[in-house]
């Protein structure tokens, strides 16, 4: 199938000739507002009835918080990654809906330049390090050498153990230079995440988010699974914990991810019941991940 913008129509061709049965039917028998999965502890979205008095609670702490980093000079790193389509962009903008962008910002590398790729692999990620008060927000980070590199062969197993041998160290050393440091991995389920693909090829103002990756990884749910695992498990450490959100119903998991910064953050002010308890079932430890 053609189309003028790049990888429209592959979605749609690969529900229709690749994708498994039981996603197919899912996806057809499903209403807009069902969540996907049978493993996901609830049925439907959240409401906005529901969701709107909680965030705009959690906004006002995000902006104690900010306020409190500035004065007191601290740093925040948050890693937002997960499977394509996860929500982590749009996580990430709830998060600074309310904050000055010259303080919160995102870093969303594109791939490394040949001159990049020849230096020490952490050399690029630690130029966009904050600096006093600042809050930097990875949408991907230095964990894609631990899945997507991996996963299509973009670097070489002897270059991936490198990673994996220093990733302790490298996170250790931004805490202990100080840095607050937040490690998110949103996880969302196959047909979940192929829905809103077609939500993304179906809407124009979206249909720029498409890649090549996106159209591949599709078939490389096994592999990406694989390498999640095993990124998971050998860098959750005590220093430096993943938090796993369950995302597919993007509501609860925005709400999971802005209490879990929170709840790192040490500020001025900070209302730990309007913060909330953090909802069990939706985020915890790497156990909580499945594929």
């Amino acid at each position: 199938m053609t189309s003028e913008i790049p990888f429209v129509g592959d979605i749609t061709e690969f529900l229709k000739n690749e994708a498994p049965k039981e996603i197919r039917e899912a996806l057809e028998e499903a209403k807009r507002k069902d969540v996907l999965d049978p493993a996901y502890p609830y049925p439907r979205e959240m409401k906005d009835s529901d969701y709107d008095p909680i965030m705009d609670a959690l906004q006002v702490e995000l902006v104690k918080m900010a306020w409190d980093l500035r004065n007191s000079g601290r740093r925040l790193v948050v890693v937002f990654e997960g499977r394509d389509a996860a929500g982590k962009g749009g996580t990430i903008e709830r998060m600074r809906d309310n904050l000055n962008p010259r303080q919160a910002y995102i870093v969303a590398l594109s791939k490394p330049s040949e001159r990049e790729a020849s230096q020490w692999y952490f050399q690029r990620y630690v130029d966009w390090l904050p600096a006093a008060g600042e809050i930097a927000l990875f949408d991907r980070s230095w964990y894609n050498r631990g899945v997507v590199e991996q996963v299509f062969n973009f670097c070489t197993p002897e270059q991936r153990e490198r990673f994996f041998g220093q990733v302790p160290a490298f996170e250790q050393m931004l805490i202990d230079e100080g840095i607050v440091l937040v490690k998110l991995w949103l996880n969302v389920g196959r047909a979940e995440q192929l829905r809103r693909f077609l939500d993304r090829e179906n809407e124009p103002l979206k249909q720029w988010k498409l890649s090549w990756i996106d159209v591949e990884g599709l078939k490389k749910w096994d592999e990406y699974s694989a390498a999640i695992r095993e990124t998971l498990t050998r860098t959750d450490t005590a220093h430096a914990p993943w938090t796993v959100i369950r995302a597919d119903d993007k509501a609860r998991a925005r709400i999971a991810a802005i209490q879990t910064v929170l709840a790192a953050v040490d500020y001025k002010g900070r209302d730990l019941a309007a913060i909330g308890e953090r909802d069990a079932a939706i985020a915890g430890g790497v156990a909580l991940w499945h594929d």
